[in-house]
């Protein structure tokens, strides 16, 4: 059985619960087993494959991000200036403060045993033995950080570009990718080719790293909040739009040609999307609080979840690629179980 045709019984097979919170960001440990759930008033909140979730206060503010520690738990940033490590028994132990800073984003990078996180204009990174490093200042605020693929690069986004940090020597000079204009989310393309970003004029702007090249996709009706490749790397795809939208960047890449777009609800835009990390599928979490899984081989979407009441907000795939996560702007959220049976 695909996960295609797990997906038609979803509904009868979802763990859903009320976290009385807006649903920042969802993150699962690498064992893939639990599931951290990060909320609007400063709780997390850890849900294993059986029991109730278990809430953890975490900061004295909003939690802004949350990734996997590269060793295990959960790394979470606030509004309270915190980076936290969080176990999975709900310890809580404070790896770094910044007063009066926002912490909006964080990367890991597992094999390499990394991470880091921005912090205004500078990114703080962490795992090296000589202890944390800070790169920049940068331009402006740091919007958003990725690794390269293969942990070698770090990239921040900022006003008017990217600039991607060498790893093993933090302190030589940043490689600069420019282009006019705020840019807000940023992704790696999984085999190293491209770098993407967001940008404040409802864009996606692409450079192939190998030539320095750019490219433009634009005329998006939002801001586009949520950015992904595909596994392989062929397809990105973003929030933003009504359907499902996708860039082909198998051959010579999109220039000149429109993308695939398939399934949505007319009138509804999606507010997230998350890619399985090893299959051609992903999940679309719509403004009207409902979920459909998209067959990007396909070209095809299935229900997941009726509309509710607030819009879809964080999104995330277990590491088995059979668990889909979800958390809504009211707190709702659950965990969807699409195992064979």
């Amino acid at each position: 059985m695909s996960v295609a045709q797990s997906a038609d019984e979803a509904g009868g097979r979802t763990r859903a619960f009320a976290l009385g919170a807006h649903v920042t960001a969802i993150a699962f440990d690498r064992a893939g087993a639990v599931g951290a759930f990060a909320l609007g008033d400063g709780r997390l909140a850890l849900v294993d494959r059986g029991g109730a979730p278990q809430t953890v206060k975490a900061h004295k503010g909003a939690v802004l991000s949350l990734a996997a520690h590269p060793a295990g738990g959960f790394l979470s940033g606030g509004d309270d200036g915190r980076l936290l490590h969080v176990g999975l028994d709900g310890g809580v132990s404070e790896l770094a403060a910044f007063k009066g800073k926002w912490l909006e984003a964080i990367a890991t990078h597992a094999r390499a045993n990394l991470f880091a996180v921005a912090v205004g204009k500078e990114i703080h990174l962490f795992g090296r033995e000589s202890g944390p490093r800070v790169l920049g200042p940068h331009p402006s605020t740091v919007t958003d950080i990725d690794f390269s693929p293969d942990g070698s690069r770090l990239a921040g986004a900022h006003y008017g570009g990217v600039s991607i940090w060498t790893v093993r020597n933090p302190a030589d000079q940043p490689r600069k990718l420019a282009w006019k204009g705020s840019h807000l989310k940023l992704r790696y393309s999984p085999n190293g080719r491209f770098l993407a970003t967001t940008t404040q004029e409802n864009a996606i702007h692409v450079w192939r790293l190998a030539s320095g090249a750019d490219m433009q996709m634009a005329g998006y009706p939002a801001k586009i909040k949520s950015l992904a490749w595909s596994h392989d790397g062929s397809l990105l795809l973003s929030s933003g739009a009504e359907p499902f939208v996708c860039w082909s960047f198998a051959g010579k890449g999109p220039e000149g040609q429109p993308p695939v777009e398939f399934g949505g609800v007319p009138g509804v835009l999606i507010s997230v999307i998350a890619v399985h990390a090893a299959s051609p599928f992903a999940v679309a979490g719509f403004a009207d609080g409902a979920l459909q899984l998209g067959d990007l081989e396909g070209k095809r979407a299935t229900p997941l979840k009726s509309p509710g009441e607030a819009a879809v907000s964080a999104l995330a795939w277990s590491g088995d690629g059979w668990h889909v996560a979800y958390g809504c702007e009211n707190g709702e959220a659950g965990v969807i179980d699409l195992a064979p049976r």
